[in-house]
């Protein structure tokens, strides 16, 4: 019974694993992924009016800020909804053949990812809204957590398509409703 619960645990879902990702699965992987990749673009306006703010001065409206507050809203709003998939659906099983030490890498990855996704949004809410600067520390460090994670992230995609070539990489591709 501790396995399975562990099994649960670690790989969020039901025992029975699916043969994919569902369309709206992949949708909302796709789509978080843009905005955060948005959120790094939009990084500098709302870094220079954190300084601002932060030396007392006064900061006037502007979308680009907006846009990353919203942004990061949006990016928890859609890992939660992951997560919740994939608790009730679950996600495919790890590539036949592949290691055990390289599973548990690839879940402990993906659960990295899903908490920065979420501290991101928090700290930033924190520091923005009630003006801690230790939150606005903290999403800094987290930001260049956040980015190695997701080049790490990409690289073994990467690799399991031109190295190993068991087309992993379709999982995010194609659906499997």
């Amino acid at each position: 019974m501790r396995e399975a619960q562990a099994s649960i645990c670690l790989q969020g879902g039901p025992m029975s694993k699916p043969n994919g990702y569902s369309r709206l699965q992949i949708r909302l992987h796709w789509i978080v992924f843009g905005l955060i990749a948005l959120q790094y673009i939009l990084a500098d306006s709302i870094e220079e009016a954190w300084q601002v703010f932060a030396k007392g001065g006064t900061v006037e409206f502007s979308p680009l800020i907006a846009a990353h507050v919203f942004g990061g809203m949006a990016v928890m709003v859609l890992v939660l909804w992951r997560l919740v998939l994939r608790f009730k659906r679950g996600a495919p099983a790890a590539p036949e053949g592949e290691k055990p030490a390289q599973t548990m890498i690839a879940h402990l990855m993906h659960w990295g990812l899903y908490l920065l996704m979420i501290l991101m949004p928090l700290s930033g809410s924190l520091a923005w809204f009630g003006g801690i600067e230790q939150a606005a520390e903290n999403h800094l460090i987290l930001k260049v957590a956040l980015i190695v994670l997701i080049g790490l992230h990409v690289a073994a995609a990467l690799y399991h398509q031109f190295v190993v070539k068991d087309n992993l990489i379709d999982r995010m591709r194609t659906a499997r409703d």
